[in-house]
């Protein structure tokens, strides 16, 4: 597992990042890879995988739960961006956005994937790809 990323804008908070991985989950093999590798992130540590679909919803536990987070993470199989759309629909800030084939990996059938590729995604969201500084230092940080 790699070393969990933190903000490089000088924060000395010790605490852990609370995160919250939404993934898009469709039916093409690039929307179950990203069921997959949030299920592992969450396993890793990375954070707490939830539902996309319940955020279309608004569920009032959950937006309590995403205004006390430090991270929201989308994971969006293809380049319709359904997990990052949703997520604007609500007013939900996105601080690290990944897109599967925007990594190489070709949408394919449901069931086309590999092992290897669901580490692609992985290691991408632990490299912090996607990342968007929201700490607003103005050092060009890159947090992650």
């Amino acid at each position: 597992m790699a070393e969990q990323p933190t903000c490089s804008c000088g924060s000395t908070d010790a605490l852990p990042v609370k995160r919250i991985i939404f993934p898009c989950a469709g039916v093409a093999n690039v929307g179950q890879i990203t069921n997959c590798a949030a299920i592992q992130l969450t396993e890793e540590g990375y954070g707490g995988a939830s539902c996309v679909a319940l955020l279309a919803t608004g569920a009032e536990g959950l937006m309590k739960n995403i205004a006390s987070s430090d991270e929201i993470l989308i994971l969006d199989g293809c380049q319709v961006q359904c997990g990052r759309k949703i997520a604007e629909e609500q007013g939900v800030a996105i601080d690290q956005h990944i897109v599967v084939t925007e990594l190489g990996i070709t949408k394919a059938g449901s069931k086309d994937y590999s092992d290897e590729d669901i580490e692609t995604v992985v290691s991408a969201v632990w490299e912090g790809k996607g990342t968007t500084c929201s700490k607003q230092c103005g050092s060009g940080c890159g947090c992650r």
